[in-house]
């Protein structure tokens, strides 16, 4: 009887043991808990795949956490950047110039899919861009906003110092203004730009007629170097979303977007989407051009490629 009752009691010990390795062998292959993603985003269509991955579940589904912290301006992203608050934003390729040009290391890992406008206001008496001389106009200065508007005015031919220059940081406030007729113009994000178009204002020019895109997401280095599994997985869902956004209704998902965004209610029906897509890597020409533009404008002296300033091993 006593060694009947030793054998049973080694058996239950062994089981222990290969229960205990077998758990050790599952966290040592990558199976414990990723860590929390926190990314910056602002009041824009690039945003949408993320905020569509985190609620459809996509990124429970790739077994990570991603916290989405939303903003008015991209000083306020990118002072929380800097500050550690955000692992990585939804922005631009002049932010990750500037970001580098002070050492503060982030890298691009795909870019995004959005679109911008230059919107005259209903009382502005300006239906053409040839009569943007003299006129005031919105923008962010530095920024995306005012390399854009600087861009359509060239391609049209005019002095990007004609109109008058107004900076507002805040997009909620510059649609304000247009829409109150304190602006006669301003360059504005979708879908803000059709809640502007809804109001009476008329459509100048765009980024989508001029085929021009520098947006992009990036993570700092710290995050890349603490954090990668979690950005390969962040990819994995943010495809997911792009996927659904080709398969489903608008109607399927607006309604959401709109109150998880923060959008105006009033761009239900005014608003298309573009055609977004997997997770891909800016070309370098976008690059170039970005440059230029800096140069010109002294904000920068460095002659980055998209190489020194991107990380594409998230999205292969």
């Amino acid at each position: 009887m006593k060694k009947k009752f030793l054998a049973l009691t080694l058996v239950f010990i062994m089981g222990i043991s290969i229960v205990g390795c077998t758990s050790k062998v599952k966290e040592d292959a990558g199976l414990k808990p990723k860590k929390t993603l926190t990314i910056g985003a602002m009041p824009d269509l690039d945003s949408v795949p993320v905020i569509i991955a985190e609620h459809n579940g996509y990124f429970k589904e790739e077994g990570i956490d991603v916290k989405i912290e939303h903003f008015k301006s991209a000083t306020d992203r990118d002072t929380a950047l800097q500050t550690g608050k955000i692992d990585g934003a939804i922005s631009d390729m002049l932010a990750v110039v500037f970001f580098n040009d002070n050492k503060f290391d982030v890298k691009i890992t795909s870019k995004t899919d959005g679109s911008y406008k230059l919107i005259s206001g209903v009382n502005s008496n300006i239906s053409k861009i040839g009569q943007s001389a003299g006129k005031s106009i919105g923008i962010s200065k530095n920024t995306i906003i005012e390399y854009l508007t600087d861009r359509i005015m060239e391609n049209s031919s005019i002095d990007v110092n004609s109109p008058k220059k107004v900076a507002i940081p805040k997009i909620p406030t510059r649609l304000e203004m247009l829409t109150n007729g304190k602006l006669d113009m301003a360059t504005l994000p979708e879908p803000l730009a059709s809640t502007a178009i809804s109001s009476g204002g008329k459509v100048l020019s765009s980024s989508d007629k001029l085929g021009i895109n520098p947006g992009v997401i990036l993570f700092t280095k710290d995050t890349i170097a603490s954090k990668s599994d979690e950005i390969k997985a962040f990819y994995k869902a943010y495809n997911k979303s792009v996927k659904f956004l080709k398969e489903a209704k608008q109607e399927s998902y607006i309604d959401f977007v709109i109150k998880e965004a923060g959008f105006p209610e009033i761009v239900k029906k005014t608003l298309i989407f573009p055609t977004y897509s997997n997770a891909t890597m800016p070309p370098e020409k976008e690059l170039r051009e970005v440059l230029i533009w800096l140069k010109a404008k002294k904000l920068t002296t460095n002659n980055y490629t998209l190489k020194d300033l991107s990380n594409s091993s998230f999205i292969k």
